[in-house]
Protein backbone atom coordinates (compact mmCIF):
# COMPACT_ATOMS: atom_id res chain seq x y z
CA UNK A 1 0.00 0.00 0.00
CA UNK A 2 3.23 2.58 0.28
CA UNK A 3 3.80 2.42 -3.39
CA UNK A 4 3.78 6.11 -3.61
CA UNK A 5 5.49 6.66 -0.61
CA UNK A 6 8.49 7.86 -2.49
CA UNK A 7 6.78 10.61 -4.29
CA UNK A 8 5.84 12.34 -0.86
CA UNK A 9 7.04 15.78 -1.22
CA UNK A 10 8.10 18.23 -3.02
CA UNK A 11 9.96 17.82 -6.52
CA UNK A 12 11.06 19.82 -9.60
CA UNK A 13 10.23 18.18 -12.81
CA UNK A 14 11.16 18.27 -16.44
CA UNK A 15 8.38 17.98 -19.10
CA UNK A 16 8.20 16.35 -22.58
CA UNK A 17 5.44 16.17 -24.63
CA UNK A 18 4.19 15.45 -28.29
CA UNK A 19 2.84 18.45 -30.18
CA UNK A 20 0.82 16.45 -32.29
CA UNK A 21 -0.49 12.82 -31.53
CA UNK A 22 -1.04 10.08 -33.88
CA UNK A 23 0.78 11.82 -36.81
CA UNK A 24 3.78 9.94 -36.20
CA UNK A 25 5.20 13.29 -35.10
CA UNK A 26 8.81 13.59 -33.16
CA UNK A 27 8.44 16.89 -31.99
CA UNK A 28 8.31 17.63 -28.73
CA UNK A 29 7.60 20.56 -26.27
CA UNK A 30 9.75 20.68 -23.47
CA UNK A 31 9.09 22.77 -20.01
CA UNK A 32 9.38 22.81 -16.17
CA UNK A 33 7.68 22.41 -13.59
CA UNK A 34 6.99 21.35 -9.64
CA UNK A 35 5.21 19.24 -7.75
CA UNK A 36 4.09 18.65 -4.24
CA UNK A 37 2.60 15.21 -3.47
CA UNK A 38 0.89 14.75 -0.21
CA UNK A 39 -0.48 11.53 1.72
CA UNK A 40 -3.35 10.36 2.73
CA UNK A 41 -4.85 7.53 4.38
CA UNK A 42 -1.43 6.55 5.94
CA UNK A 43 0.06 6.10 2.52
CA UNK A 44 -3.27 4.34 1.10
CA UNK A 45 -3.70 7.56 -1.29
CA UNK A 46 -2.13 10.76 -1.66
CA UNK A 47 -3.14 14.21 -3.71
CA UNK A 48 -0.50 15.99 -6.24
CA UNK A 49 -1.00 19.52 -7.32
CA UNK A 50 1.29 20.23 -10.18
CA UNK A 51 2.11 23.41 -11.87
CA UNK A 52 3.58 24.31 -15.04
CA UNK A 53 3.80 28.10 -14.91
CA UNK A 54 5.52 28.34 -18.43
CA UNK A 55 2.41 26.60 -20.29
CA UNK A 56 -0.31 28.41 -17.65
CA UNK A 57 -1.74 25.64 -16.31
CA UNK A 58 -1.34 23.29 -13.56
CA UNK A 59 -3.08 19.41 -12.48
CA UNK A 60 -4.21 17.76 -10.04
CA UNK A 61 -4.00 14.36 -9.17
CA UNK A 62 -5.70 11.99 -6.85
CA UNK A 63 -4.03 8.06 -6.02
CA UNK A 64 -6.25 5.86 -4.06
CA UNK A 65 -5.44 2.01 -3.31
CA UNK A 66 -8.26 -0.36 -3.88
CA UNK A 67 -7.66 -2.43 -0.29
CA UNK A 68 -9.57 -5.22 -1.70
CA UNK A 69 -8.75 -5.49 -5.41
CA UNK A 70 -4.83 -4.45 -4.52
CA UNK A 71 -4.35 -2.04 -6.93
CA UNK A 72 -4.29 1.53 -7.30
CA UNK A 73 -6.33 4.22 -9.45
CA UNK A 74 -5.04 7.45 -10.73
CA UNK A 75 -7.46 10.15 -11.08
CA UNK A 76 -6.26 13.28 -13.12
CA UNK A 77 -7.57 16.83 -13.63
CA UNK A 78 -6.23 20.53 -14.98
CA UNK A 79 -7.59 23.68 -14.35
CA UNK A 80 -8.21 24.32 -18.38
CA UNK A 81 -11.49 21.81 -17.79
CA UNK A 82 -11.95 21.34 -14.25
CA UNK A 83 -12.83 17.74 -14.90
CA UNK A 84 -11.42 14.49 -13.47
CA UNK A 85 -10.61 12.34 -16.02
CA UNK A 86 -11.66 8.37 -15.71
CA UNK A 87 -9.01 6.33 -13.91
CA UNK A 88 -5.94 4.57 -14.62
CA UNK A 89 -5.64 1.57 -12.62
CA UNK A 90 -2.63 -0.92 -11.77
CA UNK A 91 -0.01 -2.10 -9.66
CA UNK A 92 3.90 -1.82 -8.68
CA UNK A 93 5.49 -4.87 -9.81
CA UNK A 94 9.76 -5.06 -9.41
CA UNK A 95 9.81 -1.07 -9.01
CA UNK A 96 7.89 -0.47 -11.63
CA UNK A 97 4.25 0.95 -11.98
CA UNK A 98 2.00 0.44 -14.86
CA UNK A 99 -1.70 1.49 -15.11
CA UNK A 100 -4.23 1.44 -17.76
CA UNK A 101 -7.32 2.70 -18.49
CA UNK A 102 -9.96 3.93 -21.12
CA UNK A 103 -10.17 7.48 -22.60
CA UNK A 104 -11.05 9.67 -25.37
CA UNK A 105 -8.84 11.76 -27.50
CA UNK A 106 -10.38 13.84 -30.36
CA UNK A 107 -13.66 12.19 -29.78
CA UNK A 108 -12.10 8.72 -30.32
CA UNK A 109 -12.19 5.87 -27.54
CA UNK A 110 -8.14 5.17 -26.96
CA UNK A 111 -6.59 3.21 -23.90
CA UNK A 112 -4.19 4.90 -21.83
CA UNK A 113 -0.89 3.48 -19.90
CA UNK A 114 1.05 5.68 -17.21
CA UNK A 115 4.58 3.95 -16.31
CA UNK A 116 6.51 4.91 -13.49
CA UNK A 117 10.38 3.99 -13.27
CA UNK A 118 13.57 4.57 -12.67
CA UNK A 119 12.77 5.55 -9.07
CA UNK A 120 15.03 6.42 -6.30
CA UNK A 121 15.33 8.49 -3.05
CA UNK A 122 15.78 11.90 -5.30
CA UNK A 123 14.42 11.01 -8.83
CA UNK A 124 11.54 9.45 -10.31
CA UNK A 125 10.14 9.08 -14.44
CA UNK A 126 6.69 9.01 -15.29
CA UNK A 127 5.46 8.46 -18.93
CA UNK A 128 2.01 8.45 -20.66
CA UNK A 129 1.26 6.20 -23.74
CA UNK A 130 -1.86 6.20 -25.81
CA UNK A 131 -3.11 3.42 -28.43
CA UNK A 132 -5.91 4.17 -30.84
CA UNK A 133 -5.66 0.74 -31.41
CA UNK A 134 -6.91 -1.31 -28.60
CA UNK A 135 -3.39 -1.46 -26.98
CA UNK A 136 -1.89 -3.17 -29.58
CA UNK A 137 0.70 -0.52 -30.36
CA UNK A 138 1.47 2.28 -27.93
CA UNK A 139 2.53 5.85 -28.92
CA UNK A 140 4.96 7.79 -25.65
CA UNK A 141 3.36 11.32 -25.45
CA UNK A 142 4.13 12.70 -22.36
CA UNK A 143 7.37 12.22 -19.96
CA UNK A 144 8.21 13.96 -16.97
CA UNK A 145 11.76 13.30 -14.80
CA UNK A 146 11.24 14.17 -11.65
CA UNK A 147 13.97 15.32 -9.16
CA UNK A 148 13.49 15.63 -5.16
CA UNK A 149 13.57 19.70 -4.71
Amino acid sequence: MADFAFFHGSWTVVSRRLTTLFAGSDDWDVFPGTTTCTPLFDGGGNTEEILFPARGFRGFTLRLFDVERKEWSIYWANDRTGLLQPPVVGTFTDGRGDFYGDDVHDGNPIRAHYIWSDITDTSARWEQEFSADGGRTWESNWVMEFTRA
